[in-house]
């Protein structure tokens, strides 16, 4: 079955393409760019090689384990196993200048049996490649993107057709536009604004209130507001890595949530001095607490997001965080993260960030980062260094 037509799928990788190069100023030709994509999202990788190669990168490509792989080797393996990793890939990740992926899942819920404590040992053994590339990425010399396919799963768990399912990616990312690449360009002038609008306030701690939350977010020192800068395909929001030794009070995230094969739904946490000391879920609870044990930083917040609702046409449930996450609908959303930190909203030169300084800074560090979100229509305020205090976010909208 033809999902996308062969003029979207150029103007998709296209996007990609923009990006790529927007969240990575300076590549040059005979870059090394790892390409790497789900089976079911081969018609769209084919396309965004095609067009690495015509750029002259050299490109590296890698197929993403199917879910039956995946369960097997979750299932099967013991713990040398899942702590292996190959001869070589240091190296290949050392020397990557960018990447983009296409995610394309066949399922997912295919680990909800599996312990997570097995998923966390994989991961706690293969951060150090992830920090590898943050690094080179803090220095400038490396950049990704990614992007997702649909498929009937999706389509299925998100109560859409495969058709459907399709026409909200293409509404979300501009597809059906005639220069796609100029409506995102658009979008990331006016992201501008709005960063260094929040840069300017000088905040020092920022509420979130809602029906069901009622949260108090420390900034942090030397921070600013980072988004819609090519990493992510589509990607609509606004976040900071605030100071996370000092969050406190109640987040809910009222969208469900697919993570590590697993469904949750309902997700409540309750914070003081920084970490997650309760924890409820409509559905999933035992999972998230188990996740939220991966290691320290796991029960600690990494991110904190808006999105306006002007710029996000995404309003129905997508079953995927990558688009859930940018969810603009009535009242836009707001999405916390537990686990690791971004570095890039470090207010200065992140190529002087190193581990300790983080540290002392409260960035937060984790093996996982798993995105909560929240639709309900809120009020954020912001206390300002000067003791001010203001409305930042009303009704799914910036009050800029």
């Amino acid at each position: 079955m033809k999902i996308f037509s062969e003029n979207q799928l150029e103007k998709y990788a296209e996007v990609l393409l923009w990006g790529l190069t927007t969240a990575r100023k300076g590549f040059k030709k005979y870059d090394r760019i790892l390409l790497k994509a789900d089976t079911c999202g081969l018609s769209l990788a084919e396309i965004v090689y095609k067009k690495l190669v015509k750029m002259k990168f050299n490109v590296i490509t890698r197929i993403i384990e199917t879910p039956k792989m995946e369960r097997y080797f979750y299932e099967f393996s013991d713990l040398r196993q899942r702590k292996f990793v190959a001869a070589g890939e240091k190296e290949l990740f050392s020397d990557l200048n960018g990447y983009v992926g296409v995610r394309a899942p066949e399922s997912l819920t295919h680990l909800k049996d599996i312990d997570p404590l097995r998923q966390a040992e994989t991961a706690v053994a293969r951060k150090f490649l992830r920090d590898i590339l943050d690094r080179n990425e803090e220095k400038g010399k490396f950049g990704w993107t990614l992007c997702m396919y649909p498929t009937e799963i999706l389509a299925k768990t998100a109560k859409m057709s495969v058709a459907e399912y399709a026409g909200q990616i293409a509404k979300a990312c501009f597809l059906n536009e005639k220069d796609p690449v100029k409506k995102w360009r658009e979008i990331y002038r006016s992201s501008v604004e709005i960063k260094r609008w929040l840069k300017s306030l000088k905040i020092d701690w920022m509420y979130f209130h809602s029906r069901s939350m009622d949260l108090k977010v420390k900034i942090g020192e030397k921070r600013k507001f980072v988004g819609i800068s090519g990493h992510n395909i589509p990607s609509f929001e606004i976040f900071t890595s605030p100071d996370c030794r000092y969050t406190e009070g109640v987040y809910f995230a009222n969208m469900p949530s697919f993570r590590g094969g697993n469904y949750v739904g309902g997700v409540r946490i309750e914070f003081k001095k920084g970490i997650a000391v309760k924890v409820l879920a409509e559905k999933g609870g035992e999972y998230v607490k188990k996740i939220l044990k991966t290691d320290r930083g796991a029960s600690m917040v990494g991110e904190i997001s808006l999105t306006d609702r002007r710029f996000s046409r995404i309003d129905r449930f997508m079953a995927n965080t990558l688009f859930d996450e940018n969810f603009g609908g009535k009242y836009g959303n707001c999405h916390l993260a537990v686990g690791n930190s971004y570095s890039d909203s470090f207010d200065g030169d992140t190529k002087k960030l190193s581990s300790r300084l983080k540290n002392k800074m409260g960035f937060n560090s984790s093996s996982i980062h798993w995105d909560l979100v929240n639709t309900e229509n809120k009020i954020v305020r912001a206390k300002l260094k000067s003791g001010k205090t203001i409305t930042v976010y009303e009704k799914g909208m910036f009050k800029y």
